[in-house]
C-alpha cells in the first residue's frame, strides 16, 4: 500500500504540486488575514509609525480618560497637531449608571484652566436604562457656558432588545439631557454602528462625532462634526497613546456649537469675553490658543 501511494505521488504533474501549493497558502492568508489582521487592522497598522493627519481640517483635538494617566497640561497647552494647536479635549466623564471616570474632575478642570474648549461624555452600558444613565451623568457633570454639549458615546447594543427598543433607549437619554442644557447633545459612535443602528430621521438632528481609523476621509456619508481618526497619537504632555480628532468646521464654527454662544454682534461690546480672536472668523486663529476672558 505504501508503495502504491509513492509511485501515484511521484506520477503526479509538477503543475498540480504548484497549484495545490498556492491553494494551501492562499487559504492559510485568508484565514490568519481574517481572524487576526481585520479585527484589529488598526493596530497592525499602527505599527507602520506615526498615524497620518487627515487633510484640508485646521481645528484639532483630543479625547481623554484616566488611560491617559496624569497630564502634564502646560506642555500640553503647547501641543501642535499637524502644524495647528489642539483646540478641543473631549474627557470621559461617566459610565453607565454607577461609574466616574477617575481622572474626570482633574482633566476637565484643568481642560478649561489651559484655555481648551472642553466637553464632557457618557460612556453607554446594557447594564442600566437610559434614565438612570442619564440622570446619573447630569448629577455628576456640571458643564458650564462655553463647554461643548454633552457627549453620549454609545458603541453596543443589548442583544435582548429589538432596534427599535434599542433606539427608544437611547432616545430617551438624549431627550433628558438635553432638557436640562437645551442644546443638543453630540452622539459619538463608530461609522458601521451608526449605519446599523441608528440610521433613523429621529437622530438627524444630532451633531455626530464618528470613530473611523487610518483612512483619508471618514466613509460614513452623513453630516459629522467630529471625526476620531486615530487611537495612537502621541503628545507632549501625555505618556502613551491619545485619541486624535478633527472638527469638521471653522474655529467659528466650533465656539458657536458651545453651550448658550451666540454670535456676538459688532456693534456691541458686551459679553467681550465671550467673543473669540478676530481672526478667527476665517476659520484659524495663527500660532495662538484662544484662552476663555483673555
Amino acid at each position: 500500500m505504501y508503495k502504491r501511494v509513492r509511485v501515484f505521488l511521484s506520477e503526479v504533474p509538477s503543475y498540480v504540486w504548484w497549484a495545490a501549493g498556492i491553494t494551501v497558502m492562499a487559504l492559510y492568508t485568508w484565514f490568519f488575514y481574517s481572524f487576526f489582521v481585520e479585527p484589529f487592522g488598526f493596530r497592525w497598522r499602527a505599527l507602520y509609525g506615526e498615524p497620518s493627519y487627515p487633510e484640508e481640517y485646521d481645528i484639532h483635538g483630543i479625547d481623554i480618560s484616566h488611560h491617559q494617566g496624569r497630564i502634564d497640561w502646560a506642555k500640553l497647552r503647547n501641543a501642535m497637531i499637524a502644524k495647528g494647536p489642539v483646540r478641543f479635549v473631549m474627557i470621559k466623564a461617566t459610565e453607565g449608571s454607577d461609574y466616574v471616570d477617575e481622572m474626570f474632575e482633574d482633566n476637565f478642570y484643568q481642560a478649561r484652566d489651559h484655555g481648551f474648549i472642553r466637553g464632557a461624555y457618557h460612556f453607554w452600558s446594557n447594564s442600566s436604562t437610559a434614565r438612570e444613565q442619564a440622570y446619573f451623568f447630569l448629577d455628576k457633570v456640571k458643564l458650564e457656558k462655553g463647554d461643548l454639549p454633552p457627549v453620549l458615546d454609545v458603541e453596543t447594543i443589548n442583544e435582548e432588545l429589538t432596534v427599535e427598543e434599542f433606539q427608544q433607549e437611547i432616545l430617551a437619554w438624549l431627550h433628558i439631557v438635553e432638557d436640562r442644557y437645551h442644546a443638543k447633545p453630540i452622539i459619538y459612535t463608530y461609522y458601521k454602528f451608526k449605519e446599523k443602528y441608528l440610521s433613523d430621521a429621529r437622530f438627524d438632528d444630532y451633531p455626530y462625532w464618528i470613530a473611523h481609523y487610518y483612512v483619508k476621509e471618514v466613509q460614513y456619508t452623513g453630516k459629522w462634526k467630529f471625526w476620531q481618526h486615530t487611537d495612537v497619537g502621541h503628545l507632549p504632555g501625555i505618556k502613551g497613546y491619545v485619541d486624535l480628532d478633527i472638527y469638521n468646521g471653522s474655529y467659528y464654527d466650533l465656539k458657536m456649537l458651545t453651550i448658550n454662544w451666540t454670535a456676538p454682534d459688532p456693534s456691541s461690546e458686551q459679553d467681550s469675553d465671550l467673543q473669540p480672536d478676530s481672526s478667527a472668523y476665517d476659520g484659524y486663529v495663527a500660532d495662538t490658543i484662544f484662552v476663555e476672558g483673555e
